[in-house]
């Protein structure tokens, strides 16, 4: 009879897995191709969409009263219906919406610009319908970055190496037919990541947000822990759209000649204050940057409620037992217990081999511990890269401060970026200091940031990409009529992040071979050992306040 019991618990198991893989492969039946044993799936969307030969085209369908609403409420961050031709592949009735945080914000108080990033959500009209089975499209309109590359670059570095972050690709972006810019197109850190990258699509997903605003998991009729429920926000009338030839957009940094943008409650005065310490320091970023909430990773203690900053951020509801499995996660990687079983070691050390490579402040290394994914699964955690357009030193200038414990001059920042300390990479958070006290994860970290620089930058990956990159985007970016920087900027930017790139490569190699100390105090102890970086202009790059 026992037996019996065993039997009936071991075939009930297989049951259940059996009917939650059917329910994955039903929600993306129409484009899931195939599972490479148990740890990934193929997703047409991949080739579909991703194709790095040729550029993505997207041109929106839309009312145009629904879209100069969009545009002028585009700090709400509500979706509107439209539909889509992704590729000359028409998707009917998904939403779109504005996305970001400062930049967001930025633009809405700009009279001159509506170039928002976007969200298109391809299911929230239509249950289960997606594109190619990908769920959500993110368009990023490249704010701050000149060189309109930083993104994909960053990107094509952590496929390089093969860390899971999201699929990339250019976008022509058309609204009713008429060009509105070229975007980096991103496949979005939602269920299809989850199923191209681990063959499941459960797992629990946050993204912890310190700059108080435009949480890109907070979506309209989602309703958390008690937070905002869009549900009382009424879906846009999608009948009687225009033909893509009706449409009568100008070609100009006022695409549709827009009435004066409300303001609403935002003011840039107020921007400027809060990113000022109680002292007035601007570089502590206030009630922005602050890390409270554990966004950092941080182990504070036991209690689930000192990590709220983390379960704000997360996608769906998350249960008690969600958050101990966090929590528990954390405290036993900052104190360096049992690594392999808390940690997926190989991803992260290859996360932060291209995080520290591209010196990107704008995340958990500097200021504001944000713009990162969290992805928990059995206990287990991992870190997804996001948002990159302020790397290369993007953040030491244009008055957004930088690291804590990491102070430059204008005059040295480009000397203070190209030699950023390897062995010091994350000032702000313990979270990665067992795998750096490790011999042997500290090895592969530094063999990933030999390939890098010697096999990437040095050995014609980057030529290859960059050659790619001119052929495909020069003239549209040249003639992209909501451009943030002209043709001549462009053209300049360029030549700096690749001069940058290259002396970037040189100090990582002289700081792997001991000739650069790698770490902070080394530096300010041997700083005639530096790379010079003096002669160069991170500014021409792109600036947060252009």
């Amino acid at each position: 009879m026992t037996e019996h019991k065993h039997i009936g618990k071991i075939v009930g198991a297989l049951m259940a897995a059996a009917v939650a893989f059917c329910l994955i492969v039903t929600l993306f039946a129409d484009r899931f191709v195939a599972v490479s044993g148990s740890s990934a799936a193929t997703m047409e969307y991949e080739s579909g969409l991703f194709d790095t030969s040729q550029i993505m085209t997207v041109n929106i369908i839309m009312d145009e009263d629904q879209w100069q609403d969009l545009l002028d409420n585009a700090i709400s961050e509500q979706y509107y219906a439209c539909d889509v031709e992704i590729n000359g592949e028409k998707i009917p009735n998904v939403g779109i919406r504005t996305k970001g945080n400062t930049s967001l914000s930025s633009i809405a108080n700009d009279p001159d610009t509506d170039r928002y990033s976007f969200k298109i959500k391809f299911d929230k009209y239509v249950d289960g319908q997606t594109c190619m089975g990908l769920d959500k499209l993110v368009l990023n309109n490249n704010f701050a970055d000149a060189t309109n590359r930083k993104e994909a670059l960053v990107y094509d570095m952590f496929q390089y190496l093969g860390a899971d972050a999201s699929l990339y690709h250019y976008a022509k972006i058309s609204v009713n037919g008429e060009y509105w810019g070229t975007y980096l197109a991103l496949e979005a850190v939602e269920d299809s990541f989850k199923l191209r990258n681990y063959g499941v699509s459960d797992g629990k997903l946050y993204k912890p947000e310190t700059m108080g605003m435009g949480n890109d998991q907070k979506e309209e009729g989602e309703k958390q822990d008690g937070k905002f429920d869009g549900n009382s926000l009424q879906r846009p009338d999608n009948a009687d759209f225009p033909s893509s030839e009706e449409g009568d957009l100008a070609k100009n940094n006022n695409p549709m000649d827009r009435p004066e943008k409300p303001q609403g409650d935002f003011d840039q005065a107020d921007m400027d204050e809060k990113f000022k310490d109680p002292q007035g320091d601007p570089g502590d970023f206030g009630g922005f940057g602050n890390r409270n909430g554990c966004a950092d990773l941080n182990y504070t203690d036991d209690d689930v409620d000192s990590y709220s900053t983390i379960w704000d951020g997360a996608d769906g509801k998350v249960t008690d037992s969600d958050k101990e499995r966090v929590v528990n996660a954390i405290k036993n990687i900052n104190e360096g217990t049992d690594l392999t079983a808390y940690l997926d070691i190989d991803n992260i050390l290859k996360y932060m081999a291209v995080h520290e490579f591209v010196v990107n402040l704008d995340s958990l290394s500097g200021n504001m511990a944000h713009n990162y994914y969290l992805y928990e699964n059995d206990g287990q955690l991992n870190i997804i890269p996001w948002d990159y357009n302020l790397s290369f030193g993007g953040m030491m200038n244009g008055g957004m401060g930088g690291s804590p414990g990491r102070e430059s001059t204008e005059s040295s920042e480009a000397t203070s970026m190209i030699n950023d300390p390897i062995d010091t990479p994350f000032d702000g958070t313990d979270f990665f200091d067992a795998l750096l006290e490790n011999e042997e994860y500290l090895a592969q970290y530094h063999e990933y940031l030999r390939q890098l620089a010697e096999e990437y930058v040095q050995g014609g990956r980057l030529q290859e990409v960059w050659e790619r990159l001119d052929a495909q985007t020069d003239e549209l970016i040249e003639t992209d009529p909501t451009a943030f920087y002209t043709a001549a900027e462009y053209e300049e930017a360029k030549e700096t992040l690749w001069t940058v790139l290259q002396l970037r490569a040189e100090s990582v190699l002289g700081q792997l071979d001991g000739t650069i100390p790698s770490t902070d105090d080394g530096q300010q102890n041997a700083q005639d050992t530096l790379i010079d970086g003096s002669a160069i202009d991170l500014s021409v790059m792109g600036e947060f306040n252009h």
